[in-house]
């Protein structure tokens, strides 16, 4: 069973900086499409960041393009979103999600993914 295991986040003052990780437990292909989504209360689930593995393509939201970087550690199945320059509009629940096998086209839905992890908190305060 894939596993998807977040962390890194918690509360930062706004124009902080979080660095957030997501660790992929089974992992049997040079390429997969990872994903950074985010869910504030009352609203939907959006997508902020995408990556194909191996490649390094990248794919960006435009609320959080120069703020944000998705980047890989193929070497220990992980994938990272650091996040600059805060705002308390960043304030959500941050999710990883994996496609595995795969590449990303764009922007991917969150219809497109498979794995989920389990969710990390960040709080950005003014």
């Amino acid at each position: 069973q894939v596993q998807l295991v977040e962390s890194g986040g918690g509360p930062v003052p706004a124009g902080g900086a979080l660095r957030l990780s997501c660790a992929v437990s089974k992992n049997e292909y040079s390429s997969n499409c990872m994903g950074w989504f985010r869910q504030a209360p009352g609203k939907e689930r959006e997508a902020v960041a995408a990556i194909t593995t191996g490649s390094g393509r990248t794919y960006y939201a435009d609320s959080v393009k120069g703020r944000f970087t998705i980047s890989q550690d193929n070497a220990k199945n992980t994938v990272y979103l650091q996040m600059n320059s805060l705002k308390p509009e960043d304030t959500a629940m941050y999710y990883c999600a994996a496609r595995l096998g795969d590449v990303c086209l764009r922007l991917q839905s969150a219809l497109d993914f498979r794995y989920w992890g389990q969710g990390t908190q960040v709080t950005v305060s003014s």
